[in-house]
């Protein structure tokens, strides 16, 4: 990842915290479905470091259950406002402001849980995304569980199902075309989105970590099936919003939807 790319993912980060953190308001599904997985392993007690974990939605859901949590991101106003939400919600909550490949200079122990949930959106050369990687699993104990998260390459055509009439730009744009193409063809896409991104096709994930010495447990879409119809299911009465979320559990691992979500998350266990 160039300097340049550092420097745009940090400024748009540093500009839309506020945003960042209200995203998963509007957009319930992605941290319904994705804690409902992580909760499968994270118990009251654990210890936690959150790498790129934004504004800290995930860091202060799990300080609120009794976990002990680190969180490290990128941008100085992710983590100010991180620090805000934990003394309102009333828990504590480590933070730093750093660059993921940089986090072997804060000297920090092993945990029993890592999150790397957002930096493989944005680290724009393979060597980054595997050294940030192998920097997490150096801050796991042995038998901890690691949780990677990335952006589908589907995710911009899932936006534009969202949105009436955007696909007729995007399909007309010569901007956009590189990622229309990198779909068609079963390619992972980089280059130019909301900022500097690096959207995985699902096919490609696995391969990436099984370069790695950790045990898959999980593949998962994060928002399941639910991503293209999300912003009218929210609009619908409860008890049916909760059915909707019931059937998501039941088919969140079925590989033939995975594309269907925006996120995937890889869930695994260190040898």
């Amino acid at each position: 990842m160039e300097d340049t790319s550092i420097k745009m993912v940090k400024q748009y980060y540093d500009d839309t915290a506020e945003k960042e953190w209200d995203r998963l308001d509007s957009h319930p599904f992605e941290f319904v479905l994705t804690t409902w997985m992580m909760d499968k392993y994270i118990k009251s007690g654990d210890t936690i470091l959150d790498i790129g974990g934004g504004p800290g939605r995930y860091s202060i859901y799990y300080a609120q259950n009794g976990c002990s949590v680190t969180l490290v991101d990128l941008s100085d106003s992710n983590i100010s406002l991180a620090e805000q939400k934990a003394k309102q919600f009333g828990v504590s909550i480590k933070s730093y402001a750093k660059n993921c490949l940089e986090l072997d200079e804060l000297n920090l122990e092993q945990f029993d849980h890592v999150f790397l949930m957002g930096p493989l959106y944005h680290l724009q050369k393979e060597n980054d995304r595997i050294n940030a990687v192998k920097a997490a699993l150096r801050h796991l104990k042995k038998d901890g569980k690691l949780y990677v998260s990335f952006i589908m390459a589907f995710a911009g055509i899932i936006y534009d199902l969202q949105h009436a009439g955007y696909i007729v730009g995007d399909a007309n744009n010569p901007a956009t075309a590189p990622l229309l193409e990198s779909v068609a063809h079963g390619n992972d896409y980089l280059g130019p989105g909301f900022t500097a991104v690096y959207f995985y096709n699902q096919n490609n994930i696995l391969s990436f970590m099984q370069r790695f010495t950790i045990e898959k447990l999980h593949l998962f879409g994060q928002e399941s099936f639910l991503a293209p119809n999300k912003l009218d299911i929210i609009a619908r009465e409860h008890s049916e919003i909760n059915c909707w979320i019931e059937l998501a559990k039941r088919y969140i691992e079925l590989p033939e939807l995975l594309s269907w979500s925006e996120h995937a998350m890889y869930i695994g266990n260190k040898l």
